[in-house]
């Protein structure tokens, strides 16, 4: 089992998260100009390499945000996302809180 750090709770157990795929991949500008072919490519075609990967992960049972870790696709060794193991900037523990918060009773 993968111990995966959350920016925001810490370390915790891989079952906590959802798997998002590989990070960075941007979206179409004009979607509607492409072929099939070019439509499955960005839908299905990712990278699948040996060694450090950037990948996002949803953290379902605890605090429901997106992030983005590196993870050795052998040693399976987590690191933070950011350029150089830095965290992503803005992200983590000590970021301001910029999660939306409601009224009590309203969430």
């Amino acid at each position: 089992m993968l111990l995966i750090d959350c920016p925001w709770c810490g370390p915790r157990d891989e079952i906590e998260f959802r798997y998002g795929g590989q990070a960075g991949v941007a979206y179409p500008e004009d979607p509607a100009a492409l072929t099939d072919e070019q439509w499955a490519e960005y839908l299905y075609v990712r990278d699948n390499p040996k060694g450090w990967f950037h990948e996002r992960w949803f953290h379902a049972a605890g605090c429901r945000t997106w992030f983005t870790v590196r993870r050795h696709t052998v040693t399976h060794e987590i690191k933070p996302g950011g350029p150089d193991g830095a965290p992503e900037p803005g992200r983590g523990r000590d970021a301001p809180d910029r999660r939306r918060r409601f009224p009590r009773g309203l969430a």
